[in-house]
């Protein structure tokens, strides 16, 4: 069983997403996308499986959650340097997660 101290080395942070593109060369439809951060952490590249229930215009200026300490991962051609979190919807299709409100960038989960 997780402890707290456990949830506590996850560092998921608040973002901004600024920029969104098409990734074709994915094995899965995905987007390539660049999320800011805010000014300790700054602007962060992600890779995300979004194409099923997000346009690209939906996308860009959405808050979102990622987990900023985990080490950059290879996709494809693209290098992801953040997780993107979301859940999935009731076809297995991922739905991101969002604040609810206007929160600023960069805000730590607790």
């Amino acid at each position: 069983m997780a402890k707290y101290d456990d949830f506590q080395k996850l560092d998921i942070r608040v973002g901004k997403i600024i920029e969104v593109e098409n990734f074709p060369e994915a094995r899965k439809p995905s987007y390539k996308l660049k999320i800011d951060l805010g000014g300790d952490i700054g602007v962060k590249k992600s890779c995300a499986q979004l194409t099923k229930n997000y346009r690209i215009n939906d996308l860009r200026g959405k808050l979102v959650l990622c987990v900023v300490n985990f080490p950059p991962r290879q996709i494809g051609h693209a290098i992801s340097e953040v997780l993107t979190l979301g859940v999935p919807d009731d076809k297995n299709e991922c739905i991101l997660i969002t604040p609810g409100a206007i929160v600023p960038l960069g805000g730590r989960l607790y």
